[in-house]
């Protein structure tokens, strides 16, 4: 991966058409694109596959996880309706796009990341990119109680089904957004926590995640 933390003008040109190309895809959050032109996305790639870094694809970090592609990482963002100061639980932290993103909307951001090598090359790199979130290793299908309750919670990996768990860790009135299917395709999910019992499912688009693994999950 990336060290070298050089941002030129060919990068930031390159974030400008990746954030039109997403706001013609449907992308309509402002604050949501404006931090996606903000995130240099290669910085997240080894320097040899720079040249992808601005397309709107997956792509592989090892351990057979990816970075998600970008137009999924907005998607899931907007749903979220971040606000400055939301105390958001990621469940996946993965490369650290996705967290570094919901730290430019203002986010207070826990991330949890399952994979050992993949989340001690996160916390050496979002710190030296200037991003501090909480970061912990554990089985993130099973949340991090010790810091709920959260504004919002977002999965970025493929669920068997919604974990009950995760339900209990959100506030009320908070957005649990999470995908839900099988192992090769998934209905992006939102859940309302309205009151102490009572919650509101909407199901929207197919996405196709790397499945989550854990106690509460596959």
């Amino acid at each position: 991966m990336a060290y070298k933390f050089v941002d030129n003008y060919r990068e930031q040109g390159a974030r400008k058409r990746l954030v039109a190309h997403l706001e013609a895809r449907g992308i309509a959050d402002k604050k949501v694109l404006k931090a996606i032109g903000k995130v240099p996305r290669h910085f997240f790639f080894d320097e040899t596959f720079w040249n992808q870094a601005y397309k709107d694809i997956a792509f592989p970090i090892g351990d057979g996880q990816t970075i998600s592609q970008p137009y999924t990482v907005a998607y899931q963002s907007e749903l979220l309706h971040i606000k400055k100061g939301d105390k958001v639980l990621e469940i996946g932290t993965g490369s650290g796009y996705q967290t570094c993103i919901l730290m430019e909307l203002g986010a207070n951001v826990y991330t949890i990341e399952r994979q050992e090598s993949i989340y001690r090359h996160t916390i050496r790199v979002l710190p030296g990119m200037g991003y501090n979130a909480h970061f912990f290793f554990g089985d993130g299908s099973k949340g991090i109680a010790a810091h709920a309750p959260y504004d919002k919670i977002i999965v970025t990996a493929g669920a068997p089904f919604v974990p009950e768990i995760l339900l209990k860790q959100l506030r009320i009135g908070g957005i649990l957004v999470i995908p839900v299917g099988d192992e090769h395709s998934q209905k992006m999910v939102t859940v309302i926590r309205v009151n102490e019992t009572d919650f509101e499912r909407i199901e929207l688009d197919t996405f196709r995640f790397v499945p989550l693994v854990g106690d509460q999950a596959w």
